[in-house]
């Protein structure tokens, strides 16, 4: 089997949010959405604060939530565990949007763009009816994981198959692949390396896994 999961190294992120420029550049969100973002966090007390930098976006669970409310069955799973979203039949409910214990889910009812009412060059090439009063998502790029099986390029390896996101982290933070294959990238990242998954005791199997320390 094939399960493709995201991993980020949370000691390497700098909150610079190259990736989710990136993420916004190629599938084109509107203004105020964000299919990739980074969380800015401060903890402790002063003089002695830190800040840590948190990538999220949609975790594409191997037991999703919001594909057990979705009434129609927009909302379904690749066999690879990517989480996905069949336009057509999505009705807009926003039930998933609900379920989703990582708020992650986004609904435009009408076309905007960032300059007024009409849409720059770029925002025009990316501008997808389909999209409005439907719930959007991270897709993990799937135009480009789908390419992969025509020309056998791998996922996380190959630039021209991976993730926008993990192009861009210019601090290599974001890494790509296949967890059930043992000698991938991201395999090896988590044998050597401790980590954890946001809510995963809700049951969800997130597939975004966040580095913390070596074992070593």
């Amino acid at each position: 089997m094939t399960r493709y999961v995201m991993v980020v190294d949370l000691r390497r992120c700098t909150g610079c949010q190259t990736c989710t420029a990136a993420c916004k550049q190629a599938n084109g969100t509107p203004p105020g959405v964000q299919w990739r973002r980074v969380l800015d966090i401060e903890t402790g007390v002063f003089p002695n604060v830190r800040r840590s930098f948190v990538p999220v976006s949609c975790m594409h669970c191997g037991s999703p939530p919001c594909l057990e409310v979705c009434p129609t069955g927009a909302t379904y799973k690749h066999d690879d565990g990517r989480v996905g979203i069949n336009y057509d039949a999505c009705i807009g409910c926003a039930y998933c949007a609900i379920a989703c214990p990582y708020q992650q889910r986004f609904k435009v009812q009408r076309a905007h763009f960032a300059y007024g009412s009409d849409p720059t060059d770029a925002e025009a090439i990316k501008f997808d009816p389909a999209r409005l009063g439907v719930s959007t998502k991270c897709t993990f790029c799937s135009d480009r994981i789908d390419r992969a099986r025509e020309t056998g390029q791998v996922p996380g390896i190959d630039p021209e198959v991976t993730p926008a996101c993990v192009n861009s982290c210019i601090c290599s933070a974001l890494h790509f692949g296949d967890r059930d294959d043992p000698e991938s990238n991201v395999s090896k990242l988590l044998r050597e390396n401790r980590h954890f998954r946001m809510h995963e005791e809700l049951g969800t199997d997130p597939g975004i896994y966040y580095l913390t320390a070596t074992d070593n």
